[in-house]
């Protein structure tokens, strides 16, 4: 069995086109793998880009904690020995105040200066008084860290849409 010519000839011209199409659609594929491919290294750039921010500001963060927690474990160090101190009697806690001269009987004679004593806090309202400053320095504290953090973390990033 022998094929003709012309046989041969369309048969080579439909192998020749169905190849053709396979090697087109094969193209098509590999260049929407390339977009892809491109598309997705882009994409890890610009995370890699954003953890680095992320780091940055990770860090940044933490060194304002460490910074204003050092600072705060010292002034309640010192309210402690303060505390120490007035419990001891070695300290005392003066009130700024006016002290009203005593009332003195007319046969005794004038009062004066010395018999006023000095304005001091009440034993019972020290524990109060202490208790008042060290939440006031852990206020301030955190008014302050929050304060760095804004400044130096939050106005530092770009705004999110």
């Amino acid at each position: 069995m022998t094929i003709s010519p012309l046989r041969l000839a369309l048969l080579l011209l439909v192998v020749g086109l169905l190849g053709w199409t396979w090697l087109d659609h094969v193209a098509d594929q590999r260049d929407t793998a390339q977009r892809d491919l491109d598309a997705a290294t882009e994409e890890v750039k610009g995370l890699r880009a954003a953890a680095v921010v992320a780091g940055q500001m990770l860090a940044a963060r933490d060194q304002i904690d460490q910074k204003r927690t050092e600072e705060l474990n010292h002034e309640r160090a010192q309210n402690a020995l303060l505390r120490r101190d007035v419990d001891g009697g070695d300290k005392r806690l003066l009130v700024r105040a006016t002290c009203a001269a005593p009332v003195v009987p007319a046969q005794s004679g004038t009062a004066h200066v010395a018999d006023a004593g000095t304005a001091e806090l009440a034993a019972d309202a020290r524990p109060d008084y202490f208790t008042l400053r060290d939440e006031l320095t852990l206020s301030r504290k955190m008014i302050l860290g929050l304060q760095d953090h804004t400044r130096q973390v939050c106005m530092r990033t770009p705004a999110q849409p």
